[in-house]
């Protein structure tokens, strides 16, 4: 699996952005991903050090508009812990904005 397709977009929230001061980024990736390839895709597109990887399934939330009901899309979290003095400038600019 190509690093450009294990990592889908990261992900924007204000946990994920608070995470970010202990060095922990967090993404979507893809569902048949595991933590060895999560790892050697941030590596490679970041230039960074991994130290660790956790992922969790994000299970959908039932959604509801008038009659019609359904499901959102599941997906694949990862939070990635980079080594120490190790961080992502794309996100750091996002967050001082």
């Amino acid at each position: 699996m190509d690093a450009r397709t294990v990592i889908v977009r990261p992900v924007v929230s204000e946990k994920s952005y608070a995470l970010i001061g202990e060095g922990k980024y967090t993404f979507r990736v893809d569902d048949r991903a595991h933590k060895t390839q999560i790892a050697h895709a941030v590596e490679e597109i970041f230039d960074v050090k991994v130290a660790a990887v956790r992922t969790a399934k994000v299970r959908p939330k039932p959604k509801r508009r008038g009659l019609h009901q359904g499901k959102t899309r599941g997906w694949k979290k990862a939070v990635v812990q980079l080594a120490p003095g190790e961080r992502i400038e794309l996100f750091e600019g996002a967050e001082t904005a």
